[in-house]
């Protein structure tokens, strides 16, 4: 392994910069956090004293400084696609908070970018290293279920959102947040050719133009579907994961304990408790007989900087693809116009 370091600024220093780009890009030894970049002078401070790294006030003065190699932004999402093309153009590798834009013409004009400039560009899709996500994989991959054709995946909360992620224009609602990360696992899980989309989406919350409620059902070519439920009004969440195969289904409660376990400052002491472990169901769902415990396996959120440093320092392969997420945003442009039209999206992948 080389003894290279690749200096990072993380532009952005909300809850998404602080408690996750910071703070993981400091669990990676070939990572060197250089930098912060926020316009207030208050999160500025805070950065330097808590990071005790440089700081910038202006993206302008990040790009212009020789010494960066690597930006992550971890801005609204509107601003993804110009920062990152400003970013590749000069000369810089980028990390993308997800979603990594607004649309598919975004998308292909940053992975243009990318490919003039000859420099990495990925999505912070650290959701692909859940501890349910991989227990999933695990479960189809051992073919314990047999062939799994209908998966439903839910992500609810309550409360409404306040700045810019109340704001349809810059990105804002729970379809490009959590959303954009159920849909990754989704054409993770399923590889077939996405054939259709439909999306039905509520805005209920009358102080907030974004949706409160979001349903997109995803066929999979040969009839594989997947039904992804996003939302903001539930008080009473539904399974996580419930998959059915012919010889078993399997239903998971419960969030990837690593998010609270990383803002108290220590992500590996996360462990799921038992009482969240999923069921795999091989008997009468009725009178539960058949219902094995399944351990969660542990989640890994460290795992994306490794790999960005992995391809960056030791020639290694990205494992978050530009390929995948251009598939990934025609999707979610399929999702935006059929709950605009009310009619199914017929689209082949390109």
């Amino acid at each position: 392994m080389s003894n290279e370091r690749i200096n990072v600024v993380v532009v952005g220093y909300g809850f998404a910069g602080r408690s996750f780009h910071t703070y993981l890009v400091g669990l990676e030894p070939r990572l060197r956090l250089h930098g912060v970049c926020a316009r207030d002078a208050e999160k500025r401070a805070k950065a330097a004293t808590e990071r005790g790294c440089k700081t910038y006030e202006t993206v302008e003065a990040v790009l212009a400084d020789p010494q960066v190699d690597l930006v992550v932004l971890a801005t609204p999402h509107d601003t993804h696609a110009p920062l990152a093309i400003a970013a590749l153009q000069a000369g810089k590798h980028v990390v993308t908070d997800k979603v990594m834009c607004l649309n598919s013409v975004e998308c292909n004009a940053m992975i243009s970018a990318a490919d003039q400039a000859g420099k990495l560009l990925t999505v912070f899709h650290n959701r692909r290293w859940d501890g349910d996500f991989l227990t999933v994989q695990k479960l189809m991959a051992d073919g314990q279920m047999g062939d799994v054709r209908w998966i439903e995946m839910s992500w609810q909360r309550y409360g409404v959102w306040g700045g810019w992620r109340a704001t349809l224009e810059k990105g804002g609602g729970r379809t490009y947040d959590l959303g954009a990360h159920m849909l990754d696992q989704a054409l993770l899980l399923f590889p077939e050719e996405v054939e259709s989309v439909y999306t039905r989406m509520h805005r209920d919350w009358p102080s907030a133009p974004t949706e409160s409620h979001a349903t997109i059902t995803l066929v999979f070519a040969g009839g594989r579907t997947i039904v992804i439920d996003v939302g903001s009004m539930t008080r009473w969440a539904k399974p996580r994961f419930h998959l059915v195969g012919p010889d078993a289904t399997f239903i998971k409660y419960g969030e990837d304990p690593q998010e609270p376990a990383m803002v108290a400052g220590d992500i590996d002491t996360a462990r799921e408790p038992e009482a969240n472990f999923g069921k795999l169901y091989t008997g009468q769902t009725k009178t539960g007989h058949g219902a094995t415990p399944v351990p969660t396996l542990p989640g890994r959120w460290r795992s994306f900087y490794e790999n960005v440093a992995d391809a960056l320092v030791d020639n290694g392969q990205l494992t978050v693809t530009l390929p995948q997420m251009r598939r990934l945003m025609n999707v979610v442009d399929a999702v935006f116009e059929s709950a605009r039209t009310g009619a199914a999206v017929q689209l082949k992948q390109k």
